[in-house]
């Protein structure tokens, strides 16, 4: 099991967090967990190995071109076969630069990208599949984006207003005076909810949420701390409330989430 993180070009990387390829040469089969990240993602399969997302207790292949909306809550995943997959990991706010729906329309669930954007990501697909080189594969993805970037420019000062504005609520984990946050960027609270939902899948509250969570899991993972301390760095109230929002996020404690550990949860947390 192998994964490689790419940096997007110098104009990107305002909007994108990193590529990615995630290589698996093992054909066991195993069921893991994704954790809500506060991120979209975009995935290519081209390898021969299928995976399945847990829908309605019944688990459903994924496309071939997968879009990732916010997961909100627990998302079991299955996979059989062997891996080659290419990942686009969008800034929260800057995966509705890249399509024309209102992002929350995707919300916990994987769609087909081709059904989004049409032919010119299946024509991108088939141009990876021609390919075995990683520098040209993750090429072909930064001039894909870099075109739409170009023709969605209009988008330009709304986006970087949303990064602002999520800027100011992840300074400060506990902040929830959304008055001060909206009035500070010369708008209505109730403009910032919408403006915040529409490019990002999320309200405020829940990014705040997520945003502590996210913060919560790393700590975890590293286990040096008491979850005392871990829930104060974090932005939480007391122990209580983080161990009430660890569980609902991972549908675990954060004890039993340290028994159970797995390679491609980690990964995926990245």
């Amino acid at each position: 099991m192998e994964f490689k993180q790419f940096a997007p070009s110098d104009i990107l990387k305002p909007y994108v967090r990193h590529y990615y390829i995630f290589e698996s040469n093992s054909d066991i089969e195993f069921e893991d967990i994704v954790f809500p990240s506060g991120d979209m993602e975009a995935i290519f399969n081209l390898g021969e190995g299928t995976w399945e997302s847990l829908v309605d207790n019944k688990f459903i292949k994924t496309p071939t071109i997968e879009l990732w909306g916010q997961i909100t809550k627990p998302l079991s995943i299955r996979s059989k076969g062997r891996h080659t997959m290419l990942g686009i990991k969008f800034f929260t706010h800057s995966a509705s630069y890249f399509f024309n729906d209102d992002i929350g329309v995707f919300n916990d669930q994987i769609s087909n990208l081709y059904d989004v954007i049409g032919n010119p990501v299946k024509d991108l697909h088939a141009q990876l599949m021609e390919t075995t080189d990683q520098q040209k594969r993750i090429a072909l993805v930064d001039d894909f984006l870099l075109k739409r970037l170009i023709n969605n420019d209009r988008k330009i000062f709304k986006v970087d207003k949303v990064a602002h504005i999520l800027t100011s609520i992840k300074r400060n984990p506990a902040e929830n005076n959304l008055g001060h946050i909206a009035s500070k960027h010369g708008i209505t609270t109730r403009y910032l909810h919408k403006l915040i939902y529409q490019n990002t899948g999320l309200s405020p509250k829940s990014f705040s949420k997520i945003n502590r969570f996210q913060l919560s899991l790393k700590l975890v993972a590293k286990n040096e701390q008491p979850l005392t301390s871990i829930a104060y760095d974090s932005g939480y109230f007391d122990q209580s409330h983080f161990i009430r929002d660890f569980k609902s996020f991972t549908g675990f404690t954060p004890s039993a989430y340290l028994e159970n550990l797995t390679p491609v949860n980690q990964l995926l947390q990245l």
